[in-house]
């Protein structure tokens, strides 16, 4: 009910292409494309497609959108120079067209901004802990390693904040799958490339994700009039909490699943498999994938990049009506279900809007934000329930025609 409809759109397109037709013509192969005694969770069956051919869409989706970001940000800058420029030359007194609210925005944030010195002494006293502490976590990933990552990040980070700022998309998530194939690459598959590269990637996607939330965070504080520091200080704060608070989370969880991030759970984890796969294909090299794949995800590489330009080419009216690749992506291993309940949410806003188009506007976001929090509340009594050991008076599944056939013959015998 938040997502605009193509994106829930696109979520049933992928889950049709992907479940509907493509997983069972590959699934019809089995004995001849891939062995049929693998297991189901094996990268060289079926699991092998799902996953390499998800990865590629994104990738293709992931690099058409940084390229257009990065371009978008360096065309930025030249033309805030070339107007600074002008401005300087033409009009000294510049600051004078301004309003009096941006004139008082300006001085307050001017005023309490972070000083210079503070920010580079911080950012080499983090690296300094981060080079000596993660090795220690994470042996793969040797401290040069993080000494580089450190070094090539301010850049990576200040065209992230640039171009979040412009066209309102993070790119973290594609610097941490940069990080993820140069330092597995670097390390190799004999000395833990895998775990180096998911590693490196966290640490990358933490600095990268970092400057653009707190330059938005930033903004908003600029337009409320609050101050600069105040802002920081609130987020050293918020951190240092989310260190205590995200380990006791997903220590319950663990605990209290014990199928945490099993496919096909209640909380399958679907992007971890994703990246651990990215880290697989960064070390073992194109060897990692089954039979054919590689054909298909090139296909799905530059489906991804045609769509997106597609999009674009045909302005925003159009591009409404066309699906976003990332979106298809996801049901491509997460599976289909999450896609009907997007549209469903989507169904009820729309026949909410024909009945009361203003207080659909209105309220649905709020009604939307319930549903979250009540579903998401919900865990936690949940969890503690698991913890206890208490079953479930009944359980619910719901197989597909060929399954229940053989659950019914089974249940016969």
């Amino acid at each position: 009910m938040i997502c605009p409809y193509i994106i829930n759109i696109s979520l049933l397109v992928g889950g049709i292409l992907s479940w509907a037709i493509m997983w069972p013509l590959i699934d019809a192969r089995k004995g001849d494309w891939y062995s049929a005694d693998l297991k189901s969770s094996s990268l060289h069956g079926l699991q092998g497609y799902k996953v390499f051919i998800a990865i590629a869409m994104i990738l293709g989706d992931g690099l058409y959108n940084f390229v257009k970001v990065l371009g978008r940000t360096f065309i930025g800058l030249y033309m805030e120079f070339y107007k600074k420029k002008a401005r300087s030359s033409s009009d000294p007194d510049s600051s004078s067209s301004l309003s009096y609210d941006d004139k008082c925005r300006t001085d307050m944030f001017l005023r309490d901004q972070i000083p210079a010195w503070f920010a580079l002494i911080g950012y080499v006293i983090i690296a300094v802990i981060s080079i000596i502490v993660v090795p220690m976590i994470f042996h793969q990933l040797k401290w040069y390693y993080i000494v580089v990552i450190y070094v090539i990040a301010p850049a990576l980070a200040f065209c992230n904040a640039y171009g979040c700022g412009l066209t309102d998309w993070s790119l973290a998530s594609t610097y941490g799958k940069l990080a993820i194939f140069t330092i597995g690459a670097w390390a190799g598959a004999s000395h833990g490339g895998v775990i180096a590269g998911l590693a490196a990637c966290g640490v990358m996607m933490n600095i990268v994700s970092t400057a653009s939330d707190l330059m938005q965070d930033f903004k908003t504080g600029y337009m409320t009039m609050a101050s600069p520091r105040s802002m920081f200080v609130s987020q050293v704060f918020g951190t240092a909490m989310g260190c205590v608070i995200s380990p006791c989370v997903f220590w319950l969880f663990y605990k209290a699943f014990g199928n945490l991030g099993v496919a096909g759970s209640a909380y399958p984890a679907p992007y971890a498999l994703v990246y651990r796969n990215m880290a697989i294909l960064g070390v073992d090299g194109l060897s990692a994938l089954p039979k054919y794949c590689l054909i298909f995800c090139y296909a799905f590489f530059g489906f991804a990049i045609v769509i997106n330009l597609v999009r674009d080419l045909v302005g925003k009216k159009w591009a409404e009506f066309i699906p976003v690749p990332m979106a298809m992506a996801i049901p491509f291993y997460i599976g289909s279900y999450f896609a009907i309940d997007m549209c469903v949410g989507s169904l009820i806003l729309l026949i909410w809007r024909k009945l009361d188009k203003f207080s659909a506007d209105t309220f649905g976001s709020a009604v939307a934000s319930g549903l979250i929090c009540g579903d998401g509340i919900w865990t936690l009594p949940s969890s503690f329930l698991a913890l206890a050991g208490v079953k479930p008076p009944i359980c619910m599944k719901f197989l597909s025609r060929a399954q229940n056939a053989k659950v019914d013959g089974f249940l016969e015998s």
